[in-house]
């Protein structure tokens, strides 16, 4: 690496986007873990069963996952900024409006809008990540990013569950979906003007072969795309199991209050920010060292999957106090994830795909979503106990971290040279 790249810093414009990036997926995953926190109450207001509750919880993904497809084309074809602008309006006025809920079919019906809205995040994410900052900065500027997966559910936790036990659910849903479109002015008047990346003619017939824009089949047909597609997954399974049902196991389970669930999941997820940022720091500094970036990144993601797995995998046969701790453990675990899980894609996929290869990732990663929630809604209603679906949640991050390390190839940029035969790297 050159001198000039070294010496390449965040700009405090750069710096401000950041912030606002990092506030955006902050609010949204308060805004898509609020439903988790108040399902204790839901299921005595509604009386709603478990597995039902599992469909309800789960309903965020049935638009999320496909219309990631959708967003990850608009991210790429336009301004990905006023695509992030208005996603984030609709996931807002959806939060609001479930404050209004008065019944299982509302609340359905306002979590499909919350997941459509949420699906432009990633891909904008993406687009604006690799069009506007120095790319030795990526790690620790996509860690901070997704912190807000970690804060996000922490801010939730600690005090949403106060909140809600003091003042009811209505109010804080009303609240809070209010409270988000105050992002959208700040995000408009700093938000990148360069984010829609806008490629030069080609000056010669070499450049012409060399550098078409890739075919969502041309992403599809590589084999290291599916090493990031199906590590997501396993990783992803991990994920929604806590956000959907770590709530409703603390209590029913675990027999917590509300307050001591949520100062336990916050907890967690303070574990998983902090381990975040370190390790997207950490892996910077390595690869500035003369590091193998391929190496660095694949050795931190698998490890930290694999371990969470079998952490988590614990919590199910261990008494309380230990189960806490392997809890505990298992959510640290998962910010080797968060720091490396949108560099990789980024470094593969190059700025003509970004936005396409992160969608299909994010696409493929969600089923978790769809499933995780509505499987161990399954198992717990049928069983009467977590046993299983921690078990399950286990495997999965498991084989995630499988998929990360063995079918992911060597971390550099894909050729997507046409019409000669697509990469298998």
């Amino acid at each position: 690496m050159n001198a000039s790249s070294q010496s390449e810093k965040l700009s405090p414009a750069l710096c401000a986007i950041l912030a606002l990036l990092f506030l955006s997926i902050f609010i949204s995953y308060i805004d898509r873990g609020a439903l988790s926190i108040a399902a204790p109450t839901l299921e005595r207001e509604f009386s709603i069963a478990p597995a039902r509750l599992g469909l309800l919880l789960s309903a965020f993904f049935w638009t999320y996952t496909p219309f990631l497809l959708l967003s990850g084309w608009l991210a790429d074809r336009f301004h990905a900024g006023y695509v992030l602008a208005i996603g984030f309006a609709v996931w807002s006025a959806s939060t609001f409006f479930t404050g209004f809920s008065r019944g299982f079919a509302a609340l359905l019906l306002c979590r499909l809008f919350l997941g459509a809205g949420e699906s432009t995040a990633y891909p904008s994410f993406a687009n604006i990540v690799v069009s506007d900052f120095p790319a030795r900065h990526r790690g620790f500027v996509n860690a901070c990013i997704n912190v807000g997966v970690c804060a996000g559910p922490a801010f939730g936790l600690l005090l949403g569950g106060q909140l809600m036990d003091r003042y009811g659910w209505r109010p804080y849903f009303l609240v809070l979906g209010a409270a988000g479109f105050l992002w959208i002015p700040f995000w408009l008047a700093r938000m990148p003007r360069s984010s829609r990346v806008s490629f030069p003619p080609p000056t010669n017939e070499d450049e012409k072969e060399i550098e078409p824009a890739p075919r969502i089949a041309d992403i599809l047909a590589t084999r290291s795309a599916w090493g990031t597609f199906l590590g997501h997954f396993g990783g992803n399974y991990f994920l929604y199991f806590l956000l959907t049902w770590l709530p409703y196991y603390l209590v029913h389970e675990r027999q917590f209050s509300l307050a001591r669930m949520g100062k336990i999941g916050a907890l967690a997820y303070l574990f998983m920010a902090i381990v975040a940022i370190a390790t997207g720091y950490a892996s910077d500094r390595l690869i500035d060292s003369g590091r193998s970036i391929t190496r660095v990144r694949k050795s931190m993601i698998a490890f930290g999957q694999a371990f969470g797995g079998l952490a988590i995998a614990a919590c199910a046969v261990a008494d309380s106090s230990l189960a806490i701790a392997l809890l505990l453990l298992a959510a640290a675990a998962y910010g080797f994830n968060i720091s490396n899980a949108w560099v990789i894609p980024q470094i593969l996929a190059g700025p003509r795909a970004t936005g396409r290869w992160t969608g299909l990732q994010n696409f493929i990663g969600n089923f978790a979503g769809i499933s995780a929630p509505v499987i161990t809604g399954f198992l717990v209603q049928h069983t009467g106990k977590f046993l299983y679906a921690f078990l399950l949640a286990g495997l999965m991050s498991i084989l995630g971290a499988a998929s990360w390390f063995f079918l992911l190839g060597p971390i550099e940029p894909v050729s997507w040279r046409r019409p000669s035969a697509l990469p298998l790297s």
